[in-house]
């Protein structure tokens, strides 16, 4: 199986250019599933219902969130009501939504995972042990397993997809905006990956109006960012299952 993991979509231009190119692509490459983050996708800091409807619409089958999951308050009930929209799971309980899913593809049932990370975040429950007992709880309700790290640090991501190594199918990480070049195949048969980047505009700073960043990190003031001008691209990256026995076979960086 071809699985397609398409970074962190950044307002709307992101929005757009993915919405013009992930069918395509997705196409061209085979891919058999893709998830999509979508956490910045409206104005930066959430996801709006018509948005999300937008990124399924635009080819996704899986959309994971992240910090700014509770951006936009008019995505709330569409969290309860969905299983293809998964915020992290090591949130607090009590907050809307589902951290994880199993969607199934043909005959094979894939289980998608959303986690956020510890350091420099908002402090949440540890994603070690929620990917523990979300594993235990569905055990034998899935065949492939995919998680998205929504995660600062970049040794906290090693250090998880080191520790799910040979349980879980696949670990990329996302929220840094950064595309990393240490895609690998673990020992166990994880493929990973520390972060797949970003969709959006590419002359910014991580998506954001270059201008207003460098003077809020001059300054140290409160500043309302906004999303830079000029062109887009998507990154992410593609993985290669094997059904039976849920071990990665490929994992290659992808942008377009």
């Amino acid at each position: 199986m071809k699985i397609l993991a398409v970074g962190d979509v950044v307002g709307a231009s992101g929005l757009e250019y993915l919405s013009s190119k992930l069918w395509s692509v997705r196409s061209s490459l085979n891919a058999d599933l893709c998830i999509v983050n979508g956490e910045n996708a409206s104005e930066i800091m959430g996801l709006s219902r018509s948005d999300a409807l937008r990124i399924l619409d635009a080819g996704a089958d899986v959309i994971t969130l992240g910090n700014h999951s509770f951006g936009k308050r008019d995505i709330y009930p569409l969290l309860d009501d969905t299983e293809v929209i998964i915020r992290p799971s090591n949130f607090a309980p009590g907050t809307p939504g589902i951290g994880y899913t199993v969607v199934k593809v043909g005959g094979t049932r894939v289980l998608c995972m959303s986690l956020i990370g510890t350091v420099n975040m908002t402090p949440e429950s540890s994603p070690f042990h929620e990917a523990d007992r979300i594993l235990e709880r569905e055990k034998g309700n899935y065949d492939l397993s995919v998680v998205d790290f929504h995660a600062e640090a970049t040794s906290e991501k090693i250090a998880l997809g080191r520790y799910l190594d040979g349980r879980v199918s696949v670990v990329f990480g996302t929220h840094t905006h950064v595309q990393t070049a240490d895609e690998e195949i673990f020992p166990g048969g994880t493929a990973y990956i520390t972060d797949i980047g970003m969709t959006g505009p590419v002359n910014g700073v991580i998506g954001v109006d270059a201008k207003i960043s460098i003077r809020k990190l001059m300054t140290h003031m409160p500043e309302h960012f906004k999303v830079a001008d000029g062109p887009c691209k998507a990154r992410g990256a593609l993985f290669e299952v094997d059904e039976q026995s849920g071990k990665a076979k490929s994992v290659k960086r992808i942008i377009f």
